[in-house]
């Protein structure tokens, strides 16, 4: 898949795109900014290790941002559950490019790419940040009980770096402290939400004569 360029607001054109194995080279410098980023806001996160993040490039399941050669920001996606169910993970932006709505156009393109490789499946995601949330809502998530999402084991060992695992086993995974926030396509109010804030980027797009909402070409899903 592909996207179209899209200039990022403040000096400096910054491009966010699908990766592909030629970003591999960028995986080390994206795995140490979301572990810097973790400690500073003291929150816990999922660890994933190098070979996780290419081959989720290779699989075209990656949104990166970059400005020229320099890495800006980064977001993944990946299906669970037979498919039924698709977790956007990794939200991050790097320090000089925070503060500028990148973080906004990365998880829109991760959503829009979630919702073409897979337009039937509940999207979730689990964050113990409050930005993230609110970009989880203007996109059509609403809070849920962990038992709404995947059962998928597989997922739920991406938990065990987190330094916050204790909570989720010592309450046999009915909560943490991260928040659950589902979206259903099968849910008036989630699609309802989703067509607002498409519109919404459309116009803001057209404002700063930019395209906020990249099209994206469909390959045959993995």
């Amino acid at each position: 898949m592909k996207m179209k360029k899209e200039k990022e607001m403040g000096g400096g054109d910054v491009e966010v795109m699908v990766a592909d194995e030629s970003h591999e080279k960028y995986v080390d410098t994206i795995l140490e900014t979301i572990e810097a980023a973790a400690k500073v806001r003291g929150t816990g996160i999922a660890k994933r290790s190098r070979e996780y993040v290419a081959q989720k490039m290779r699989e075209g399941k990656v949104i990166v941002a970059l400005a020229g050669d320099e890495f800006a920001g980064f977001s993944y996606i990946e299906s669970w559950g037979n498919k039924q169910y698709v977790a956007t993970s990794g939200l991050i932006v790097a320090d000089k490019f925070r503060n500028r709505g990148l973080a906004r156009q990365i998880k829109h393109a991760a959503f829009q790419l979630a919702r073409l490789r897979w337009p039937k499946a509940k999207l979730f995601s689990l964050t113990s940040g409050s930005a993230v949330m609110k970009m989880n809502t203007e996109l059509g998530y609403f809070p849920v009980t962990f038992a709404d999402l995947t059962d998928d084991e597989a997922f739920w060992r991406g938990c065990n770096g987190c330094v916050n695992h204790d909570v989720l086993t010592r309450t046999q995974r009915r909560y943490c402290i991260c928040t659950a926030m589902l979206f259903d396509p099968e849910d008036a109010r989630c699609l309802l939400l989703e067509k607002l804030c498409n519109t919404f980027a459309k116009k803001d797009a057209r404002k700063r004569k930019t395209d906020l909402s990249p099209k994206m070409k469909e390959k045959t899903p993995a």
